[in-house]
């Protein structure tokens, strides 16, 4: 099925999406929506998230996409009921594939999260990992000043170090061997979190762990593209912020080519 998948975010951060599963599965199309105008989505209302999710996924069913991701955490942990609901395609969530990784990674199960306050006050991750393990035991931290130092492109700057050994510190000292990024920002965080955790502990990147779920849905369910052809890839936004083109191409590991702008 050479339908497109429909990928979308409050902004630029499920661009670590994109950028996993063109690594993963290099022949299927794919179509972006980034909600550049509206964000942060964190700091608005549930009602205010579940029409901006409705408006988006309308959009994407409109460009015949044969599977929805939601990139964005905030809108996974608050909305993704809406999408599923409107949805006539399997609906997929950052949220869920990270808590599957991480309950197929630890052995001691003691899993720490990492995420936005909007993210970890949701509690979305622990009520996810608990619905496929409820023995584990999880301890969450909130990272407020992650987002902005990775749009700085500040990846492995002394500030950001210094701030990582901030926050993992409460997470640290519990027993754990996982660390959930449940940002799509964080995945270009990895090296430098990697090396503030120790190698003891695992990290499950959630836009990987999302590319591989959605080869497993695409395999299990005969959705894949048959076609080897160079794939095409789409990207709309709502806005083009200043540093939009940087930002997105840091993210996306590659030149942001075919960005298309909609008004509501």
């Amino acid at each position: 099925m050479n339908r497109p998948i429909g990928v979308f975010d409050s902004g630029v951060g499920g661009l670590t999406v994109v950028r996993a599963l063109m690594e993963r599965l290099p022949f299927e199309n794919i179509v972006y929506f980034g909600d550049t105008a509206r964000v942060p989505y964190g700091v608005k209302s549930v009602e205010t998230i579940a029409h901006y999710a409705r408006q988006i996924t309308e959009f994407l069913l409109q460009q015949q996409v044969k599977l929805l991701i939601i990139a964005c955490n905030t809108m996974a942990a608050v909305a993704h009921q809406v999408v599923d609901d409107l949805s006539p395609v399997p609906v997929l969530d950052v949220i869920d594939a990270g808590a599957r990784g991480a309950v197929e990674v630890t052995r001691a199960r003691y899993v720490g999260v990492i995420g936005t306050p909007a993210t970890i006050n949701s509690n979305a991750y622990a009520r996810a990992i608990h619905r496929y393990d409820p023995n584990i035991r999880i301890f969450s931290q909130a990272c407020a000043l992650f987002v902005p130092l990775v749009e700085e492109g500040w990846l492995d700057h002394p500030v950001t170090r210094l701030t990582a050994q901030e926050y993992v510190k409460s997470v640290m000292c519990h027993p754990i061997d996982t660390l959930v990024l449940g940002c799509t920002h964080y995945p270009l965080l990895k090296p430098l979190l990697q090396g503030v955790v120790g190698h003891a502990v695992q990290l499950v990147d959630s836009a990987e762990a999302m590319a591989e779920r959605t080869a497993y849905v695409l395999d299990r369910r005969e959705m894949a593209n048959p076609s080897r052809k160079p794939p095409d890839y789409v990207f709309y936004v709502t806005d083009v912020p200043l540093r939009f083109q940087t930002i997105g191409e840091r993210f996306l590991g590659r030149a942001l080519p075919n960005v298309r702008v909609v008004k509501w």
